[in-house]
C-alpha cells in the first residue's frame, strides 16, 4: 500500500565479498563499512543535487567486536561527532532489519536522511567464551527449545522436505553460473566499492564443475560445501531519503515473523507472504526477487512454500549468496543493493517492484517489498 511517508532508497553500494580468512581478512568492521558509506553518500549527493546531511547510521552486525559498529563506522566515515549510530542484530536478517528500522523513522514523521545497511568481518570476529571455554556461537534459542547449528538445520530441512542432493547441486550451479555471467557483463561494477585490492567477490568462479564430486557434510546426507554458502567479510550501505527527493526504490511494505527454531530455513517464506499481503500484492506483481541463499536446501524449501520454480529468472538473476558469499550481518542489505542495481540502475520503469528477504537463525524471517520511483 503506497504512502507519501514511504522513504526512498536513493543510493546503494557494497563492498566485494571476501571469503573469511582471505582478501579482506585484515579489515575491521569500520574499515569495511566506512568506504562503502562514503561512496553511497557521494552517489546520494549526486542524485540529490546537493550534499547530504545524515541524521543517523544504522548497521546490521552479528559477530563483531561490540562497541556499536554503527557509531564507529559513522565516525570512521568522517560524518562528524554529531552523527549518531546504532547496531542491529537480527542475525542473517540484520542488514535488512537496519534498513527497515531506518524506514520506520520516516513513517513516524522524521524526514531526515539516514544511512542504513550492514557489515560483517567474520575474519576478525572475536572468540567468545564462558568461564574460559570458547564456543562458536551464542545460542539462538533458550534451554528447552531446539537450537540446531545452521548447517545441521539445513540438512534437517532437506530431509524434512525431501530435497534431493541433485536438486541442491543444480540450484548452486545455477547461482554460480548467473554470478559469473553478471560479473563478465559488468553488472556488479556500479555497486562495488573495491577494498584492500579486491575488485570483485572472490568466491565467484567455476565452482559448479566441482559440485557433483564434493562429499556430503554429514554421513548419508545431501548437503555439501558447495551447497552451503561461504562465510564472508563485507559491507553494504544505502541512503534513505523522503519521497520525492530523487529516483530510487520506495519501501512499500515489510514483515518480520517467527517460525519453528528447529527449521529456521523456512522463515523467509512466511515473511514474504506477510509482506505481500501488507502491500496488497501477490508474487505475480514482483519483477525481481533477492532471497539470501545461505544454503541451497533452505532456498529451495522457501521456493516450494511460495510456489516459485527453482529456475525462476526473477530470483537472484545475477547469482546469490551461494556464489557471492554470505557476510552474515550485511547479507540482507546486500540483497537490497542488488535490487537497486537490477531495477534502478538498469532503468526499470516507475512502478516496477522488487522483494528482498532472508531466513534467520533461531527461527525467523524478514522481507520487504520495494518499488521503483522515477
Amino acid at each position: 500500500m503506497q504512502s507519501d511517508r514511504d522513504p526512498v532508497i536513493i543510493a546503494a553500494r557494497r563492498s566485494p565479498i571476501g571469503t573469511r580468512g582471505r582478501a579482506l581478512a585484515q579489515l575491521r568492521v569500520e574499515e569495511l563499512a566506512a568506504p562503502v558509506i562514503r561512496a553511497a553518500l557521494a552517489d546520494a549527493a549526486a542524485a540529490n543535487g546537493a550534499p547530504v546531511t545524515v541524521a543517523d547510521v544504522l548497521l546490521g552486525n552479528c559477530m563483531g567486536p561490540g562497541g556499536n559498529p554503527g557509531r564507529i563506522a559513522a565516525l570512521a566515515a568522517g560524518l562528524g561527532h554529531e552523527v549518531p549510530g546504532v547496531t542491529v542484530d537480527r542475525q542473517c536478517g540484520s542488514g535488512l532489519a537496519a534498513v527497515l528500522d531506518a524506514a520506520a523513522a520516516f513513517r513516524a514523521g522524521d524526514d531526515r536522511m539516514r544511512v542504513a545497511g550492514g557489515v560483517e568481518s567474520a575474519s576478525t570476529a572475536p572468540v567468545r567464551s564462558v568461564d574460559g571455554i570458547a564456543y562458536d556461537r551464542a545460542p539462538f534459542a533458550p534451554a528447552g527449545f531446539s537450537d540446531p547449528e545452521m548447517t545441521r538445520a539445513a540438512e534437517d530441512l532437506a530431509v524434512h522436505d525431501g530435497i534431493s542432493r541433485a536438486r541442491q547441486d543444480a540450484h548452486a550451479a545455477r547461482s554460480h553460473a548467473r554470478a559469473r555471467a553478471a560479473r563478465s557483463a559488468g553488472r556488479f561494477d556500479a555497486e562495488l566499492v573495491p577494498l584492500a585490492g579486491l575488485q570483485h567477490d572472490d568466491a565467484v568462479g567455476g565452482a559448479e564443475r566441482l559440485l557433483p564430486r564434493l562429499p556430503a557434510l554429514f554421513p548419508g546426507g545431501s548437503l555439501t560445501a558447495g551447497t552451503a554458502t561461504r562465510i564472508g567479510d563485507g559491507a553494504a550501505a544505502l541512503v534513505l531519503a523522503p519521497a520525492g527527493t530523487a529516483p530510487g526504490l520506495a519501501i512499500r511494505a515489510s514483515a518480520v515473523l517467527g517460525c519453528d527454531p528447529a527449521l529456521p530455513g523456512i522463515g523467509a517464506a512466511g515473511a514474504i507472504q506477510a509482506a505481500l499481503r501488507s502491500a496488497g500484492l501477490d508474487l505475480a506483481d514482483i519483477a525481481a526477487l533477492e532471497i539470501v541463499e545461505a544454503f541451497a536446501a533452505q532456498s529451495l524449501a522457501v521456493l516450494d512454500r511460495l510456489g516459485i520454480a527453482d529456475d525462476d529468472p526473477r530470483l537472484s538473476a545475477d547469482g546469490g549468496a551461494l556464489a557471492l558469499g554470505h557476510p552474515w550481518g550485511a547479507s540482507g542489505a546486500i540483497a537490497v543493493v542488488r535490487l537497486f542495481s537490477r531495477l534502478v540502475r538498469a532503468g526499470a520503469p516507475a512502478g516496477t517492484r522488487g522483494l528482498a528477504a532472508a531466513s534467520i537463525g533461531g527461527g525467523m524471517g524478514i522481507a520487504a517489498v520495494l518499488e521503483v520511483v522515477r
